[in-house]
């Protein structure tokens, strides 16, 4: 499967809207009152301005997680005591530059 696909299926969201989104974030001023519809256009129009703040809650959760280091992030390993076990998607899905060929 290519990997530019597996996100759109698992998610909804490609790797390019993802970094649209991610630039739209650090453009658009927290206290804009259009600030979702301002960045569902600038992710390319296709998202609601619902889609893109369900998407930043989904963001905020998941860098909870990571920065309290109870992800397990070694696939196919494992965890070991004091670590949660991903076991389902939260539509987010984690991305390196070495991934995607970027």
């Amino acid at each position: 499967m290519d990997v530019n696909v597996f996100p759109t299926l698992v998610c909804g969201w490609t790797w390019e809207e993802n970094k649209l989104f991610e630039l739209a974030l650090a453009v658009v001023d927290e206290e804009d009152p259009q600030r979702w519809d301002v960045v569902a256009s600038l992710v390319g129009g296709k998202k609601s301005a619902e889609d893109v703040q369900k998407h930043y809650v989904i963001l905020l959760e998941d860098l909870q997680v990571i920065e309290s280091g109870k992800l397990d992030h070694r696939l196919g390993q494992q965890p070991q005591q004091n670590y949660v076990q991903v076991d389902h998607c939260t539509q987010s899905v984690c991305w390196t530059d070495e991934t995607n060929n970027y």
